[in-house]
């Protein structure tokens, strides 16, 4: 299972990178299968330096909030548009009212408006599969319905925090994980707001008491220096920490 780090900045694009979106790649009948996690603001440009749009197998929505969704509405236009004939539907997984979202940000009126090029799922109670992923998601501490993903590929394992301030529910999800993909948005200062963000020493916190294999800090907004989040999070984990930077890949 392969991670590409597609935009890995924090609530709006950055000088640097696109806003919240990672591609996972793994074999599946003689291909490879392509999964996005989010696709957020600015994300569909950069995307296509690493895969063609066309071959996008399913799109994992941790939230709605623009920077983890938005250029669904540009996804809607290849598939819909594309010169070599309608795509799709293409499988989009995230919270109840998705489909509603992201009519609403193109201006469509309906529902319905979406559904030639776009199958979307609302996230089951336990686990399910999208190709040749095993895939389950837990609400987290966010404004709005905000989900971590949990996707394996055989023995292997990512979890992906989305957007979340410290909860429970996310240590367990990440329990014995290969790679832990934390959100690290908040510097550690006084005066954060609750229920929003990790910190980057939050972040290693729920890396080590979930025993997992790496860290991987994302999600950090353009007005922080990502160093100094990574500097913040290495001695609270003992394991490796690093930072998801645009265009890393990762074998999981």
């Amino acid at each position: 299972m392969r991670l590409t780090v597609v935009g890995c900045s924090g609530s709006f694009p950055g000088p640097d990178s696109a806003a919240s979106c990672y591609l996972l790649e793994a074999p599946y009948d003689d291909r490879t299968y392509r999964l996005l996690l989010d696709l957020g603001s600015g994300a569909l440009g950069p995307l296509q330096r690493h895969v063609e749009l066309e071959s996008i197998d399913a799109v994992a929505l941790t939230h709605l909030h623009a920077d983890h969704c938005l250029d669904l509405c540009g996804l809607f236009v290849v598939c819909r548009y594309h010169p070599g004939g309608p795509m799709g539907p293409l499988r989009v997984h995230g919270p109840a009212g998705t489909a509603d979202r992201i009519a609403a940000a193109y201006g469509l009126d309906e529902r319905s408006g979406m559904s030639q090029a776009f199958d979307f799922h609302t996230y089951p109670e336990g686990p399910f599969e999208i190709g040749p992923f095993e895939v389950s998601v837990t609400r987290v501490d966010h404004p709005g319905t905000a989900y971590a993903i949990r996707v394996s590929h055989g023995d292997r394992t990512l979890v992906y925090s989305g957007d979340t301030g410290p909860c429970t529910s996310l240590e367990q999800l990440a329990k014995g994980c290969d790679v832990l993909l934390a959100e690290a948005s908040f510097v550690d200062e006084p005066g954060n707001p609750p229920n929003l963000h990790l910190t980057g020493k939050e972040a290693a916190q729920v890396a080590e008491r979930a025993g997992v294999g790496r860290l991987l800090l994302t999600h950090v907004p353009p007005w922080h220096d990502r160093e100094t989040i990574l500097a913040e999070a290495q001695p609270h984990f003992g394991g490796e920490t690093s930072l998801a930077l645009p265009g890393r890949t990762l074998d999981v």
